[in-house]
């Protein structure tokens, strides 16, 4: 019984430890240290796929969480509109685009960096604004209304420092220099479009078809009634 508490308490002490060393240490240290941070991350691989989904699955919880439970100052959403299903589909959603459209780009900018690495690169960028938004959602309920200023100041800052470190994502993981790697994000955010315009045009379309095949269907049906 000892033996089995004992291997019980190593394993959550591994747990922890691992939490503490891959998801606030390193993260940590590559927003401090972008350059050498990413370095690691790409030639000695320290970034772990695991890691990566779990930052994601985080940024969708505390999506979540922020939906219903930021202070009425900054919050005009209705609880009862909250769909766990669509905040999942923006975070995956937007982190599939982002990653696919660099893909894209990269492949024609002779980007050394594959898709698994631009993946989790782009869901390491989600660290800080992971923080800002939990932050920030502590402080919109306990700050006073001419007090917001920290709160937008909190979240901008958390947004910026996510494009701070794709930014130097980019030059780490593809080995650009400074004007190719400008250029190459210019280019994702035109790709990013493109996608999404394609998205939304086949969105439309599947639509239009649905609703096609359903007055077929609606037709032959009343006939048969008849």
């Amino acid at each position: 019984m000892n033996e089995k508490m004992k291997l019980v308490g190593q394993k959550i002490k591994q747990f922890f430890k691992f939490v503490y060393t891959e998801m606030i240490k390193f993260p940590a240290y590559i927003l401090i240290h972008p350059l050498k941070g990413f370095d690691e991350f790409k030639r000695y691989k320290r970034a772990k796929l695991s890691v990566a989904i779990a930052f994601a699955v985080i940024m969708i919880i505390v999506n979540i969480l922020s939906f219903q439970y930021n202070g009425f100052l900054v919050n005009d959403n209705d609880v009862q509109d909250l769909n766990t299903f669509t905040q999942l589909a923006y975070v995956v959603g937007i982190i599939a685009v982002v990653t696919v459209a660099n893909w894209s780009v990269t492949t024609l900018f002779d980007g050394k960096g594959n898709m698994k690495e631009i993946f989790m690169m782009v869901c390491y960028c989600t660290y800080p604004l992971i923080w800002a938004t939990s932050i920030g959602m502590i402080l919109s309920n306990v700050l006073a209304e001419d007090e917001m200023a920290l709160y937008t100041l909190v979240i901008a800052l958390g947004a910026f420092l996510t494009f701070y470190m794709f930014f130097f994502g980019i030059i780490s993981i593809h080995e650009y220099g400074l004007l190719q790697c400008v250029l190459t994000i210019l280019a994702t955010v035109i790709a990013v479009m493109i996608v999404i315009f394609a998205c939304l045009l086949f969105f439309d379309l599947f639509q239009r078809m649905y609703g096609f095949v359903y007055t077929i269907y609606r037709e032959i049906t009343l006939r048969d009634l008849l």
